[in-house]
């Protein structure tokens, strides 16, 4: 009768302590990410969010778009001084010499050796040769992080879709929201992201969008399935520390 009093006090206590826990975890969890609920259109820190993303422009003509972190080796041709073997910053862009920052993320080796050879003949050289080579790849990698079971990266293909990438992650977790899928993308300077809903592909609602080399995928936890994992977390334990006090009151023998 004493343990089920003391019970009966303790639990109500820690689902006030897990409900407040739950909530003040899911606002940072739901704000790690700028963008993550936006409406089509807006903007934050550089990122527009537009309902469904547009292929990399280079990828019309079959080429693997550039994507940050590839290492490239720039030739011009009878000029060696002017030779480098360069990586692509963060932000997409390499940095030549005389010529300075060239975007590089989102174009594909032949865009850029354009690129780069009408900047070098507007004031520098006559009809310049420019070769570049990828010589260490990033951009056949897709990113996938948040809620799955194995986050990581993984290697993309011409069949590679949403649905695929995160089967290869070993699928969603038991707290991941199906509708907070976002897939951010570089097309050229700029950088994208869309919300999709695993549950709207499934049911052939939506279109199970293509992926490339050099996005990321983001699942979002469900805020209520946080809530319910805590709720259940705080009530094991109030019922374990409501048996080790009666134990060592002596109220159990």
């Amino acid at each position: 009768m004493i343990q089920k009093t003391i019970l009966r006090f303790i639990i109500p206590v820690w689902i006030v302590f897990a409900l407040s826990a739950c909530t003040s975890m899911a606002v940072p969890e739901a704000n790690s990410l700028t963008s993550a609920d936006a409406t089509v259109g807006e903007r934050s820190d550089g990122v527009r969010v537009v309902a469904n993303l547009p292929p990399p422009p280079s990828s019309a003509s079959g080429e693997q778009p550039l994507a940050p972190n590839d290492i490239l080796k720039v030739d011009v041709f009878q000029v060696d001084e002017l030779d480098r073997t360069v990586q692509i910053s963060a932000n997409g862009e390499i940095s030549l010499p005389l010529i300075g920052k060239v975007q590089a993320a989102g174009k594909s080796a032949s865009e850029l050796e354009q690129s780069i050879a009408a900047s070098y003949s507007r004031s520098y050289l006559q009809n310049p040769q420019v070769n570049v080579f990828v010589t260490e790849s990033s951009a056949q990698k897709v990113t996938v992080d948040g809620e799955v079971k194995k986050p990581g990266l993984f290697n993309s293909t011409l069949q590679s879709s949403l649905t695929g990438m995160v089967a290869q992650a070993g699928g969603l977790t038991d707290i991941a929201d199906s509708n907070r899928v976002y897939v951010f993308r570089n097309i050229g300077p700029e950088r994208v992201v869309a919300n999709y809903s695993l549950k709207d592909i499934r049911k052939g609602e939506r279109n199970d969008p293509r992926l490339y080399g050099g996005d990321v995928v983001v699942i979002f936890p469900s805020g209520g399935r946080v809530a319910m994992r805590n709720l259940k977390e705080a009530l094991g334990l109030a019922t374990s520390g409501v048996t080790g006090i009666a134990r060592g009151g002596a109220l159990i023998p």
